[in-house]
């Protein structure tokens, strides 16, 4: 998707995913202590509710949207002493600098519909994703019932010819969107930097 559309959608207040609140599976799983602390990427960022929340609780946060209204309304939210900053970024064609140990994408993978620009957000990921850090996608699933509006829907996959290349996928999940008004179906993925390639799917005869 090309960036007037996206920006043109900030421009006009028409932010169906924007529910001004944390996500709740980014909550419960901060929370849990799975993550590793320091810095964190937010990948479509958008007013930066998440990045905000994250930056509260000791993250180091820089969010990028490729809607350049997203990061103005995202620093017009920036209140007392935390560490958080937004910049209008295309994260398909540039990479912040450094190494993240979080990176955090509430719905920014699914929207690609071609296989190769999906791939490309994996293999940006891996480029700025530390030894230790964790990437958690929140990607929109083709399980549930027909729906004509919502998350674009990507298969299991989809979601591993991807980020195998990449990444190791740690854990994979079904569960949903749960901050909408109608819930509706989503992947929730953790992937590691690999510290060994994919290797080749076996036949045995």
């Amino acid at each position: 998707m090309s960036e007037p559309t996206w920006n043109d959608d900030y421009e006009s207040g028409d932010l169906p995913w924007d529910t001004g609140i944390p996500d709740s599976t980014l909550v419960e799983i901060v929370g849990s202590g799975a993550l590793p602390m320091g810095k964190a990427l937010d990948v479509g960022c958008g007013t930066g509710t998440n990045a905000i929340w994250l930056a509260q609780r000791g993250y180091d946060v820089l969010g990028i949207d490729i809607a350049p209204k997203a990061v103005e309304l995202a620093r017009a939210k920036l209140l007392g002493d935390v560490r958080c900053r937004f910049e209008a970024m295309d994260f398909l064609a540039a990479r912040p600098q450094g190494s993240f140990q979080l990176v955090f994408d509430r719905g920014c993978f699914h929207v690609f519909d071609e296989a190769g620009e999906r791939a490309r957000v994996a293999e940006q990921v891996a480029a700025v994703l530390a030894p230790d850090g964790v990437w958690v996608s929140l990607v929109g699933s083709t399980e549930g019932p027909p729906r004509e509006m919502g998350p674009p829907r990507r298969s299991l996959r989809d979601i591993a010819e991807a980020i195998e290349p990449y990444l190791e996928i740690a854990s994979l999940r079904s569960d949903r969107f749960r901050d909408q008004p109608e819930p509706v179906k989503a992947w929730i993925v953790l992937s590691r930097r690999r510290s060994v390639p994919a290797q080749p799917s076996s036949r045995h005869g």
